[in-house]
């Protein structure tokens, strides 16, 4: 085992301890299980996602303790498991599949107000974007993450989050609109509260 010695004389270990885990590591578990269920519409896919992340970081401890935000890392490795479980479902079309998991979530018009319909119909339109856009868009305005924790999440610079969540935005936001062109008050009212 790896130890560093301290000037005490008392050693410390560089592996990660089980205490450490479950103070550094555990407590990210429902935002991780949030992201991945938004990703894939299906909490209990979700749910075997986020347990072999945790098994997978836990083999990975050694390599923990290196990493500054295990957050970062952990929502990193859940989008890729996510895309990779996506990607080899792809055995009908995506839009059919999307749809299909609507209609079956869809929800007595009569019986909501105005806004949770249009709520729905935005979470509709942001899962149709691709998959950074997506990504981005969710850890912004869903996780409420910074522009640098994005960064460190997707690898990506500044600029591009900035550009990339700009168009996502742009995109709901038109197709929104264009799919509400009624043109009543209270769909501008709507769309003006949403973005």
């Amino acid at each position: 085992m790896n130890v560093l010695p301290l000037k005490t004389g008392i050693h410390v270990s560089k592996l990660m301890v089980a205490r450490d885990f479950k103070t550094r590591v555990l407590p990210i578990s429902n935002k991780l299980l949030r992201f991945c269920t938004h990703f894939l519409k299906d909490e209990e896919a979700a749910k075997d996602v986020v347990q072999d992340l945790f098994l997978k970081l836990w083999q990975k401890r050694e390599e923990l303790t290196k990493i500054e935000n295990i957050e970062a890392f952990a929502i990193r490795m859940a989008r890729n498991r996510c895309l990779d479980i996506i990607r080899g479902n792809r055995t009908s079309r995506i839009d059919e599949s999307i749809e299909k998991r609507l209609e079956e979530e869809s929800i007595d018009v009569h019986s909501n107000v105005e806004l949770s319909e249009s709520a729905i119909q935005v979470k509709k339109l942001i899962s149709q974007l691709p998959d950074l856009q997506k990504t981005v868009m969710h850890l912004r305005d869903l996780e409420q993450y910074s522009f640098d924790e994005i960064a460190e999440v997707t690898g990506l610079k500044l600029n591009a989050i900035r550009v990339n969540l700009s168009r996502a935005r742009k995109k709901v936001r038109d197709e929104f609109l264009k799919q509400n062109e009624d043109g009543n008050q209270r769909s501008k009212t709507i769309t003006a509260t949403i973005f």
